[in-house]
């Protein structure tokens, strides 16, 4: 498999050269320039599949020609190995006909976790292959930098330095990555909000010299190979829950579009999805975006931090699919966002509204709901998992629904204590993880400063 770049100005990659190159030299995100596709027979047939085994079959063809077979698939037991649950993803009946799916059971209890257990170890691997010391440059909003951060602190060949907003994220978000002592990682808090830390964290990528000789490598969700383990979920569950014998509707907590697109490959691919409802808080850029209105808000503090983003970057790959393929007409189209508000053309709206609808969901919202869930069913969800419950309401009628669980709830212990509970316990292994020492450099919201800790770090 090869892949080309959404604004059709870089060069054609393969799978090794898209991982540790993150971000395409023409400022666009590296895409498959062809999907494998599975008939309906085949898919079933993937029914009785572990995870693990599933995964690897899933994921094989992106990986071919970039490792031995063998070489992956121990990469993917090692990855899903250190889970908590048996089963991966299980998934957790809500009601006569809507399901939880739980990806939380990870050691960072985040969805991240599907990714980047995987990802620590393809770079590992393809820098060792070519002699090469790795720098990560990350930002995040609470998930992806313990999540990153578990999967790279143990390589030998990568120094890891992430970015998170100062004091806006959960102490229990903060704390899994701070507490990590390892030598090799790097933790920033950034004066301002998440927007600025990825703002600093591309204009980086745009700008490499200041890491040579080492290689600057991205592991937010601009890389591909987080979105390639993304899509295997929804097929372990659509295959449980019967997809093939009536449709499903997946209702997705994001910001970033990342995690949603990993479905939507799913379906490419030819797995039969039925619907995609897009869960925001009242940062509602994607629900703004699917309705045509490409424009920048000023960022919202909630009681959903990890998605508390302004741009959303992965919705440029779904666009680009929506816009032909045309890397040159997509340009365009992120050329002018970068300045101004865009409205999209009529017929790509309507090209998405036929798979996606989207929801903002207010604090006061997603408290009521995980009220209302635990009432109902027993079940403590995470306010992100909550805006994809609440989501449900745009849902088509008539389909089975799906709420992916991106998060355990004591993640947030904050938010739920807000509706109403007491105290949520970590897992045993994590009980002292607030009195664990804590290491990370606060700094200014300006990228002459973060350059100038990077090479500090590299000696």
């Amino acid at each position: 498999m090869k892949f080309i770049s959404t604004r059709g100005a870089a060069p054609t990659l393969s799978f090794d050269e898209v991982v540790l190159a993150g971000l395409a030299s023409d400022g666009g995100l590296y895409v498959p320039e062809a999907l494998p596709k599975y008939t309906d027979a085949e898919w079933q047939a993937m029914r009785s599949l572990s995870y693990p085994e599933l995964a690897l079959h899933l994921m094989w063809p992106f990986v071919e020609g970039s490792m031995p077979r063998e070489t992956f698939a121990r990469m993917v037991n090692e990855a899903y190995g250190c889970f908590r649950h048996a089963a991966i993803a299980p998934v957790k009946q809500l009601g006569s006909d809507r399901w939880l799916l739980e990806l939380f059971h990870g050691p960072t209890l985040a969805f991240k976790d599907f990714a980047l257990q995987l990802l620590g170890r393809l770079l590992d691997h393809f820098l060792a292959e070519r002699g090469e010391r790795g720098v990560i440059m990350g930002a995040t909003s609470g998930d992806t930098g313990s999540a990153a951060i578990e999967g790279c602190r143990h390589s030998a060949h990568l120094d890891i330095v992430i970015l998170h907003p100062h004091q806006r994220v959960s102490e229990v978000q903060r704390r899994q990555m701070t507490s990590v002592l390892a030598p090799n990682v790097h933790n920033v808090a950034i004066e301002g909000n998440f927007d600025d830390c990825q703002a600093i964290v591309k204009a980086s990528f745009l700008d490499q010299d200041f890491v040579k000789p080492h290689r600057l490598i991205a592991v937010n969700s601009i890389n591909l190979a987080r979105i390639m383990a993304q899509l295997v979920y929804y097929v372990y569950a659509g295959l449980r829950l019967g997809a093939y014998d009536r449709p499903l509707a997946f209702s997705v907590p994001s910001a970033n579009f990342g995690d949603v697109f990993g479905g939507y490959l799913a379906h490419a691919m030819g797995f039969p999805i039925g619907h995609f409802v897009v869960a925001t808080n009242a940062n509602d850029a994607l629900v703004r975006a699917l309705e045509g209105d490409l424009s920048k808000k000023p960022l919202v503090q909630t009681l959903s931090p990890s998605m508390d983003i302004v741009v959303s970057s992965n919705f440029e790959r779904l666009l680009f699919d929506l816009h032909g393929r045309d890397g040159a007409r997509l340009a365009s189209v992120m050329q002018a966002f970068q300045t101004q508000a865009v409205a999209l053309d009529p017929v790509v709206v309507a090209k998405a509204s036929a798979l996606f609808s989207a929801a903002a969901i207010d604090d006061v919202t997603t408290c009521a709901v995980i009220r209302d869930v635990f009432e109902t069913t027993g079940e403590l969800i995470d306010p992100h998992t909550a805006t994809g419950v609440a989501a449900l309401a745009v849902a088509p009628d008539g389909m089975g629904e799906v709420v992916l669980a991106t998060a355990h709830p004591a993640k947030f212990a904050e938010a739920v204590q807000r509706a109403g509970f007491s105290e949520v316990p970590l897992p045993s292994d994590m009980t002292d993880l607030l009195t664990r020492p804590e290491r990370y450099t606060v700094l200014p919201n300006d990228r002459a400063r973060v350059v100038e800790f990077v090479q500090s770090i590299m000696g």
